[in-house]
C-alpha cells in the first residue's frame, strides 16, 4: 500500500532535508516523500534531499497537507507565527486539521519551552523521528492486512 509522508520545513529547510535524507536511506517500498517549504529556498533544499516532489508557501501547504498519511516537521509547523514569522496562522491550521499523523521535533529555542521534553542533540531527534515513522508504518500495514 502506498503511503505518502509530507515533510513540512521552512526557513533553510536543513531539518527536512535531514529528515528526507534519512528516509530516502532506508529505502522503505511505496513510500512517496513530498517537500513543503515555506520559501523557496527551504523546499528547494528537501527535493535535493530526495523528496520526490515540493511546493512553496501558504497554499501548497493549506492544499497539500491533507494529501499525507503522516506529517513530519519542527513543531514550529503547528504555532502559527513560528519560525521567525515564516508559519502562518493558515499554515499551522492545514497542518493541525490535515487527517495523517503529525510526528513533531520539539526543536526549542531560547524564548520557547516544552515542558517535558528531553533537550537531545538534532542527530538523536532525527533518529527517533525516523524509527517512530518506522513503527507507525508497520502497525499500519499491519492493520491493513488484517
Amino acid at each position: 500500500m502506498n503511503r505518502t509522508v509530507i515533510v513540512i520545513d521552512g526557513m533553510g529547510g536543513g531539518v527536512g532535508a535531514q529528515l528526507i535524507a534519512r528516509l530516502k536511506e532506508l529505502s522503505l517500498p511505496d513510500l512517496e516523500l513530498i517537500a513543503l517549504g515555506t520559501n523557496s529556498s527551504a523546499t528547494e533544499r528537501m527535493v535535493k534531499a530526495g523528496a520526490a516532489r515540493g511546493a512553496t508557501g501558504e497554499n501548497a501547504i493549506k492544499t497539500s497537507a491533507r494529501l499525507g498519511d503522516f506529517i513530519l516537521g519542527p513543531i514550529g509547523i503547528v504555532l502559527p507565527n513560528s519560525l521567525m514569522g515564516e508559519i502562518t496562522p493558515v499554515m499551522a491550521d492545514a497542518v493541525l486539521s490535515a487527517p495523517g499523523e503529525r510526528i513533531l521535533l520539539p526543536l526549542q529555542q531560547d524564548h520557547f519551552h516544552i515542558v517535558g521534553a528531553e533537550p537531545l542533540p538534532l542527530g538523536r531527534m532525527l533518529e527517533r523521528t525516523v524509527e517512530l515513522l518506522r513503527e507507525r508504518l508497520r502497525d499500519a500495514g499491519e492493520h491493513q492486512a488484517v
